[in-house]
């Protein structure tokens, strides 16, 4: 945790089993009260012990809870958040954190006039195959430094950078070394030696490859868009994947129209990403479904596309997360606090909508009940904010407001 709370080590000195963290100005619990999906309390605390939330409650009935824990309160370490907010910490459930290369020459050119495509996706193919492990494992680290530091504290990481099955395993496996939250995405593109042979690499997909990452994976995606893989394609090597144990998600209806969103729906994904082109057919199809629409603004940030309309989906009783899709080519970002911020002021969302579908979104979005919330029971991860409400992480945008993270009840970043 930073410097900016107050601390007290417990009276016995030494390492404390426990931390209470107590003038809390607003606390984000996502724990939906008297209509706040988002659980708000104020002048609040929080007690953490072995890396869980143990109790949730006004400050005032901070040193009462203190006295009748079954151990003493010398063994707890005193945190003062001096009137700041705490907010769960956030779940981003939509990275390619595992790369080669770089193509921010490629973005220059989006800025000039040139449209996106998905093409862009097989330069980076390129470079990941050239890479070390050391090389992309280095890079990966800093990049999850970066999340941390941001207030990210759990995250997916999806292959798709690879497209052989050498390249796409050992991307597996090295995103495995940081979350378990492991998506094959071997269907991301048809590589270039494929390109008169596409029923081969739908083979390959849904075989010898799927079978090299089933391992180090627990989700499967398909990119279902034009220039990427149909929605025949998609359902066929998302059936392969469960057959394997993996649960399906979806990269669907970011480019235009199409089959991404009702194929999500159909097959029970977890979440379909992106959401940018909806049809009426589209919305009907994920407001009476479990599967999340997570959308990505960092995406239409850096492409220049319109941003999906967020405003429609949460009228419609659809479920929302935000994430950053961070990858090389269309969202070359790694900050969800830019995420709320884009998402307020381009998707029609509140920033309390914003901030619960980047925390409590995302862990529906991972099919998690152990983040996203600050509840008893629930994984210590929170973020405390250099600010006093959640409301300034779109009111103040590109400020580093985060001013100390825990994950799992340890100080990260």
């Amino acid at each position: 945790m930073s410097g900016a709370t107050d601390r007290q080590r417990g009276a016995g000195g030494g390492t404390p089993r426990a931390t209470l963290i107590t003038n809390i100005g607003e606390l984000t619990t996502n724990d939906h009260r008297d209509g706040d999906p988002c659980g708000t309390l104020h002048d609040a605390a929080v007690l953490i012990e072995d890396a869980r939330i143990a109790w949730v409650g006004s400050a005032a009935d901070a040193t009462r809870r203190l006295a009748t824990r079954a151990a003493t309160a010398a063994d707890v370490e005193l945190l003062d958040a001096g009137g700041r907010a705490v907010i769960p910490g956030f779940v981003d459930s939509h990275t390619h954190l595992v790369f080669g290369g770089d193509r921010a020459d490629e973005f220059e050119a989006r800025m000039t006039g040139t449209p996106y495509a998905a093409g862009g996706i097989r330069r980076t193919v390129a470079a990941t195959r050239d890479a070390s492990d050391a090389e992309l494992r280095e890079r990966l680290a800093r990049l999850v430094t970066e999340l941390h530091r941001q207030g990210t504290t759990t995250f997916e990481v999806k292959t798709g950078y690879g497209l052989t099955v050498h390249d796409e395993a050992r991307l597996a496996r090295l995103a495995a070394e940081v979350t378990p939250e492991v998506t094959y995405l071997g269907a991301h593109v048809v590589p270039a030696e494929f390109a008169d042979r596409r029923e081969d690499y739908v083979e390959l997909v849904c075989g010898d490859m799927l079978q090299a990452c089933a391992a180090h994976s627990r989700w499967i995606d398909v990119f279902c868009e034009r220039g990427a893989f149909t929605g025949d394609e998609a359902r066929r090597i998302l059936a392969a994947g469960a057959a394997h144990g993996l649960m399906p998600r979806v990269h669907g209806n970011q480019l235009g129209p199409g089959d991404g969103v009702r194929l999500a729906v159909e097959l029970g994904a977890a979440s379909v990403d992106h959401c940018t082109f909806l049809e009426d057919a589209d919305v009907a199809a994920l407001s009476g479904s479990s599967t999340v629409a997570t959308l990505l603004p960092g995406v239409e940030f850096s492409t220049r596309q319109p941003y999906p309309d967020a405003r429609r989906l949460i009228d419609a009783g659809v479920v929302v997360a935000l994430a950053s899709d961070c990858n090389p080519g269309s969202s070359f970002t790694s900050s969800m606090p830019l995420m709320i911020a884009l998402a307020v002021r381009e998707m029609g969302m509140t920033p309390a909508e914003a901030v619960w579908a980047a925390t409590a979104g995302g862990a529906r979005a991972l099919r998690r009940h152990d983040v996203g919330a600050i509840a008893p029971g629930a994984r210590a991860d929170l973020v405390m904010l250099d600010a006093p409400t959640r409301v300034h992480l779109a009111y103040r945008p590109g400020v580093p407001l985060v001013a100390g993270v825990f994950k799992d009840g340890a100080a990260v970043g």
